[in-house]
């Protein structure tokens, strides 16, 4: 597992991947409780992070097409889909680690009044392999990383205003909220809002499964082998 073990080491050399991954959950454990929800409002824009972590990461590979890294992967004996899959399971491994520390410390800072930790670190950890999907396939729409980076930063935030993670869906006009179903945060926003209210397990296979198809449909499309 050699490029594992180098993915992880290079996406933690960089300290603004460092203060994604490490800072922003403490900024999020500690965002002032929202008055009419369990939930700490923090905890609705822990997926903007997520989004932006996951891009962060996952522009590495974008460098090693852009410094042509990835062409001579393909002279090496190393699979281009072994390399990609090492790449995309040491991102899945930091950005689940950070829904664990946010969930974790939720508990910590809030106590029992913190609901349903379980389904919450459950749904943070899908929409993370959600947002490196999504990231991967958008990466591969671009040659150049600045400005992947710089038109990926506007998406984002429309995702999440059309999503829900900003406010609920229901104060926007119909056309839009059938229109956020096509968006993976609306489902996110989803199954944070039933974990609120500590739903039954069954409700949450609906919006688990629908990041999990999102995650499907995005790795598959971003995984095409780009040489150059």
């Amino acid at each position: 597992m050699t490029i594992f073990v180098f993915a992880l080491k290079r996406s933690l050399r960089n300290v603004y991947n460092l203060g994604l991954l490490l800072v922003a959950p403490l900024l999020v454990m500690f965002w002032p409780p929202n008055e009419g929800s369990p939930l700490p409002v923090g905890y609705r824009y822990f997926g903007i992070v997520q989004l932006f972590a996951a891009a962060k990461l996952v522009h590495i590979i974008l460098e090693d097409r852009m410094s042509r890294v990835v062409v001579r992967i393909g002279a090496a004996p190393v699979t281009h889909f072994r390399y990609l899959l090492q790449n995309l399971l040491a991102y899945a491994l930091l950005l689940i680690a950070q829904a664990a520390v946010a969930v974790a410390g939720g508990i910590l800072a809030h106590g029992e009044v913190f609901p349903a930790p379980f389904a919450l670190f459950l749904l943070f950890a899908c929409f993370a392999m959600t947002a490196i999907g999504f990231s991967l396939a958008w990466c591969s729409l671009f040659r150049n990383k600045e400005a992947s980076l710089s038109v990926m930063s506007g998406v984002i935030m429309l995702l999440c205003l059309v999503g829900g993670l900003f406010w609920p869906v229901e104060i926007m006009p119909p056309f839009m909220r059938r229109a956020a179903m096509i968006l993976p945060t609306y489902w996110l926003a989803e199954g944070i809002t039933l974990a609120s209210f500590e739903a039954a397990w069954t409700k949450l296979i609906v919006p688990v499964g629908m990041l999990l198809m999102f995650t499907l449909l995005f790795v598959l499309t971003g995984s095409k082998r780009r040489m150059a």
